[in-house]
């Protein structure tokens, strides 16, 4: 690991892996945000986050803020987009976080040597060209103005509400427990989602 990179991205680097272009956007973004609202990390739900996309950068959401699935405050939506939502309960703000177009624009040459790339048939030397595109594209996410790299704005609904936990029922066809607003009704009995055989005819 780099030791120029700051601790925290350091932080993020080790829970995610590895460093890439998403992970640096995701940790502009919330550095971004916690600059706008003063804030650090959640210890509980203090802090919630949506996100707009289950790429590289929402890990230095979870790493940074402390925002997770499993403690109920980090919302997944899937619209595939670098929008990075954090609220803060205690000081009733939110801050929206969206990427502008650019950051990961590829010439012709580098996409024709990405596609190679990702379907395993680029040779030596054009991987490690393809490693150096990607180190100059991180270097200029790290380095760039958070006003060139993002459109911020104040948000004035407010946040997702705290996570509620729910009694579990069984579902009368696998056996497993299941999260009773989750669950279905299938031949008049109690069901979980996998079991439930969606009817589906185009809506």
């Amino acid at each position: 690991m780099r030791d120029e990179y700051p601790a925290d991205l350091q932080e993020a680097i080790r829970f995610h892996g590895h460093m890439c272009p998403g992970l640096a956007i995701g940790y502009r973004a919330v550095r971004t945000a916690q600059a706008h609202l003063g804030i650090d990390r959640a210890e509980d739900e203090e802090l919630v986050a949506v996100v707009e996309s289950d790429g590289c950068g929402i890990d230095a959401v979870q790493a940074l803020l402390s925002c997770t699935l499993g403690k109920g405050n980090l919302i997944y939506q899937d619209h595939g987009k670098q929008v990075y939502t954090v609220f803060s309960r205690k000081r009733g703000a939110g801050i929206r976080v969206a990427m502008k177009p650019g950051p990961f624009e590829r010439t012709p040459e580098q996409e024709a040597i990405f596609q190679k790339v990702m379907s395993g048939q680029a040779s030596e030397e054009e991987t490690t060209l393809f490693g150096a595109f990607r180190d100059q594209r991180i270097k200029k996410i790290l380095a760039g103005e958070e006003n060139t790299l993002f459109k911020i704005e104040k948000v004035t609904s407010p946040p997702p509400g705290k996570a509620r936990i729910f009694k579990s029922v069984t579902c009368e066809f696998c056996g497993e427990p299941v999260m009773e607003p989750r669950a279905r009704i299938r031949d008049g009995k109690m069901c979980c989602i996998p079991c439930s055989q969606t009817y589906n005819r185009g809506w």
